[in-house]
This record gives C-alpha cells, structure tokens and sequence, in this order.
C-alpha cells in the first residue's frame, strides 16, 4: 500500500491568510521529503476556510519545492471553469511538473461557489461531463477548434492564423492527456461507474462511514467490466483522517479535542452537508435518524487515532472492512499544535505504513 495525502484544507476561519498557505505549503514540502507519493489539493472560491482557491496555481508554487511528489488537483471543480481554460492551463502545469501531475476533477460540491459563479441552479454533474470532454477533445486534436455544448462553445476558426500558432491550445507533457481521478462521495456512486468506464480512477472521501467506503468497490468493478479492461486495487484510492502521536493520551486529545482541528473540520463538513441534505454521508445506517448525528460520535466514527501501533492495528480492521486498495490518502488538518501535526504525518511514514505493508504482505503470503 503507498501512501499519499489530500487536503482541502480546512482551517480555522480567522486565523491569517497568508500563514495559512505557507502551512499547506510546509506541509507539502513535508510529506516530500517523507515519500509520500502523492498530494491533492482542493479549491474553494467563497469560503473563509477553505481557503486555496485555485489548485493549479497553488501546484505551480510547489512544483520547484518538491521532488518527486506526484501533485493533483483535488479538484478542479469543472462547472466553474470555461473546458478552453482548463484544457490550456493544465497543459501549461503538466509541463511544469514533467510526470508529477495528476488532473482530479469534480463538479464541486461548496454551493457557494456555485451561486457565486451563476451555476446554483444548473446541473452540475451535466457542465462536468461536457466540460471534460471538451477539454479531451481539444487535446486529441488540432486547430482550429469548433466545439458546441449546452453550457460551453469552443471555436477559433474565425481568428485562427496557422502560420504563427494563433489560435491553438497547446497539448499536455503526459500523453494522451495526464491520469484522471475523481472524488467519490456516494455511497453506492454510479459517479465512480461511469469514470471507470473511461479509464479514470476513484478516491474516496474520508468523511464516509466505512461500509459507503466499501460501496465504490464493486461500482468501479462495475465500470471496469464495461471498458473490459481488469479492475486492480492498486488504482483505488481512499483518504482516511488519521491522527497518529507517541502516547494514546496525546492522540486521542488532539484527535476529539472539541477545540482541535479534526473536531473543527467535522464540525464544519457536517454542517455544510447536513444543510444540502447530505447528512446520510456520516449515518452508520441509512434508517439512523438524523438527529442522532452529532460531531462527537462522528469523529469517534472516521478518525482513526492513537500510537503507531494502534493505528497500524486500526488501518488493517479499515482495510479487513472496505476490502484492499492501493493508496492511502491521509488527510491533512490544519497544525493547530504544528508539532503535533508534523509528528503525525512522520510516524505514519515511519512507523505504520511499513507496519502495516508487512502485515499484508504476510497475509498475502499465507493465502
């Protein structure tokens, strides 16, 4: 199993911009020099926690920082975006980084930002799927382009001057185009299907109940077989919140503290969800009443915490639930207490993951 991590990020709503990036940044450069494999990074225009909103350019500042890191979008929510946009500027980026990009796209799931952007009432999974298969179609071919949807028109036939490249796009550094993903949130996504009929790969959010988790698997079993190719764990991602310390007394405050980032970054998921009728996400049972959820059960629920052991002990009861996937993504929290959240983020690379590898690897081999 490798190892990766994904931020949206969350922090608190005061605390000051500027130093707030430069710890996403930090925490990059961390997870870097950690061998952490890959990062994600989410994109949020009107919120005042969420607070990187482009993750293309937030890439571009890394890219020279990091060294062999895999950098994605986390996403790029598409309805937001013109396709001739998007299909130029991740071509610019994939450049840029020569291998270490990886394109994750969404509809966007702040309503937010699609109020602020005229798209609250449109269908978004809709302007998603023409989005990207415009961007596709732009790269797999030449100029001029002359492309018609119901949200978006490409053209440059009219201004097109061949003789000097007006009028082109430029193509992307990995080819056909760099490795697609996707965010799954359903539970039981035909979303996940329907990427994986297409060659994409999913990811699954952190902040499911493991049996919705355990769902994505045979949907994007489901999709394989419908593009005949095999469908390998190995391309399954899923992101987890994890708090790893050196004593369980440590963790497990820093874990649920109310105060604490990770009951800060349920608090505020399970708000924004819950007001777009999405509490179903955090039921451990589709017939729990909604007004049994609460913040409190919810990070005793999804974060997984403790010392090395423990954790290590607690990912391979995660993986025994959802069934084997290829990559975790460790969710990056705001560092309210920086030492804490770096010392998590170094004894899960240190210390649980070749833990955890050696235990699978052990099954593996009495199977």
């Amino acid at each position: 199993m490798e190892l990766g991590f994904f931020t949206m990020p969350i922090h608190p709503k005061d605390r000051n911009y500027t130093e707030t990036l430069q710890e996403d940044r930090e925490c990059t450069l961390l997870a870097d020099e950690l061998g952490y494999i890959e990062g994600y990074f989410g994109e949020h225009l009107t919120d005042a926690a969420e607070t990187i909103t482009s993750s293309l350019i937030f890439i571009g500042w890394l890219l020279n920082e990091t060294k062999k890191i895999k950098l994605g979008t986390g996403t790029i929510n598409m309805p937001n975006h013109h396709p001739a946009k998007i299909a130029a500027e991740v071509a610019m980026v994939d450049h840029m980084a020569q291998g270490r990009f990886l394109l994750g796209i969404s509809p966007g799931g702040l309503i937010s930002d699609a109020e602020a952007m005229g798209n609250l009432d449109r269908d978004r999974t809709a302007m998603l799927v023409e989005g990207i298969n415009m961007v596709l179609d732009i790269w797999a071919n030449d100029p001029p382009y002359n492309l018609k949807g119901e949200f978006w028109n490409v053209s440059t036939e009219k201004t097109q001057i061949a003789e000097i490249g007006q009028g082109t796009i430029l193509k992307p550094f990995q080819k056909p185009h760099p490795p697609i993903v996707v965010t799954a949130v359903a539970p039981f996504s035909a979303g996940v299907t329907a990427a994986a009929a297409r060659g994409w790969e999913p990811i699954s959010a952190n902040f499911l109940q493991p049996q919705w988790v355990a769902s994505h698997w045979p949907k994007y079993v489901e999709g394989c077989e419908q593009a005949g190719r095999p469908a390998d764990p190995k391309n399954w991602r899923v992101a987890k919140c994890i708090c790893v310390a050196d004593d369980l007394e440590t963790a497990k405050r820093y874990a649920t503290d109310p105060g604490g980032p990770y009951y800060q970054y349920f608090h505020s998921l399970f708000t924004k969800l819950k007001a777009v009728g999405r509490a179903e996400l955090f039921k451990v049972d589709r017939n729990q009443p909604e007004e049994e959820l609460n913040v409190e059960d919810i990070v005793e629920q999804l974060v997984i915490y403790g010392t090395p052991d423990k954790v290590t002990d607690d990912l391979l009861a995660f993986r025994e639930k959802i069934g084997n996937f290829g990559t975790l993504l460790y969710a990056a929290m705001d560092w309210k207490d920086k030492k804490l959240g770096k010392r998590s983020m170094e004894l899960l690379a240190t210390d649980v993951m070749p833990a955890v590898n050696a235990s699978i690897k052990g099954d593996s081999a009495v199977a």
